[in-house]
This record gives C-alpha cells, sequence and structure tokens, in this order.
C-alpha cells in the first residue's frame, strides 16, 4: 500500500510526525524570561541611566545645561631635530619614520592600442602605426590572384583578342594596398581572392 503525504497527514487519517518529541522532563538552562505583561507591570528591577550622560526629557532647558568638562592641555611631547641625537632619545612612536626625498625621474611610455582595423577597397580612417598621425590611408590597387584568375578564365572561353586583358583595367578585381600619406608606407592590404 502507498502512502501520500499531505501537509503531515497520511491519505488513511493517520497523524505523522515530522521530528521527535520533546520530552517534557528534560528540565531547562537557566531561568525563564518574563511574560510581556510582567515586563510592562514593572515588576522586574529597573536599571539606572548611565551616569556619564546627562539627564535626558523635557525638564532640560535652555539655561539647565550642564557645562562640558575642560580638557586638560595637551603633554609637551620631546624636542624633535638635531638636538634629539644630543639627548640620545628616539623620536617619538606616534610619528611614523618618512623616508628622505631624493629627485627620481620617472619615465612611464603610453601605449595606444586600437581596435583591429578591416582593410577593404575603401580609405580608412586610422592612426598610423608608424608616425602616430591620425591619417585616411591612399590606396594602390595592383594585379592579385584574382586578376590572372579572370584573364585566363576569360583566355579559355575563347576571347583571345584582347579581352582577357579587361580584368587588368578593373580596379574591383585588383587587390588594394593601404599608404599612409604622411609616411608613405604601407599600413595594409586588401586581397581580393
Amino acid at each position: 500500500m502507498t502512502r501520500v503525504i499531505l501537509f503531515g497527514r497520511s491519505r488513511t487519517g493517520e497523524n505523522m510526525a515530522s521530528a521527535p518529541p520533546m520530552d517534557a522532563t528534560t528540565p531547562l538552562t537557566g531561568p525563564m524570561p518574563p511574560s510581556y505583561d510582567d515586563t510592562m507591570k514593572g515588576s522586574y528591577p529597573q536599571y539606572p541611566p548611565n551616569p556619564g550622560y546627562p539627564p535626558q526629557g523635557p525638564e532640560m532647558g535652555i539655561l539647565n545645561q550642564p557645562a562640558y568638562p575642560v580638557q586638560p592641555p595637551h603633554p609637551v611631547y620631546p624636542p624633535q631635530g638635531p638636538e634629539m641625537g644630543k639627548l640620545n632619545q628616539p623620536p617619538y612612536p606616534g610619528q611614523p619614520m618618512q623616508p628622505p626625498v631624493t629627485n627620481q625621474v620617472v619615465s612611464m611610455q603610453t601605449i595606444v592600442v586600437q581596435p583591429s582595423v578591416i582593410f577593404r577597397d575603401q580609405p580608412v580612417q586610422m592612426n598610423c602605426p608608424a608616425c602616430q598621425q591620425l591619417i585616411v590611408t591612399r590606396l594602390e590597387y595592383t594585379s592579385g590572384t584574382l586578376t590572372w584568375l579572370l584573364c585566363g578564365g576569360i583566355a579559355i572561353v575563347g576571347c583571345l583578342y584582347g579581352c582577357c586583358l579587361i580584368p587588368f583595367c578593373i580596379d574591383g578585381a585588383k587587390d588594394v594596398n593601404h599608404w599612409c600619406p604622411n609616411c608613405n608606407r604601407v599600413i595594409g592590404h586588401h586581397r581580393r581572392l
């Protein structure tokens, strides 16, 4: 027979315990706390206010305020400086010793990280890695693999009368080199194939 437990009772109606029953004979450690009513009646001792604080409440008027105690003057510390060595005393322990100041030259190098530039068949605005100037690249078209394959394909089809040279005249069939206009260095390439 299978039992289905629903909220602490089995389907047959008998109570199911979720924890072992507590033994009533086990003594509790310490006295029982007072009830709420006993606490509000004041039958327990009331603790006096802390004597270190001034009295609080509406009976404190503006003219009745206690005067704050006068602070004693600060103690005189032993002298610091060259005469300290004469007395052969260590410096006051509350002040940290500071190292002597030296003139140090700190050189810092600034590294500029560019996002990766994708070279296509259009000019690109970027910082030149050689001269560090903001430039727009200059394009130069050169014959590449796609140009020669188109030339060979046209020649095989049968156009031998100079039509196979047309890919060398079309910039869309050539590879592209990107040049810096300031320092005249090649910055990147775009290969058609």
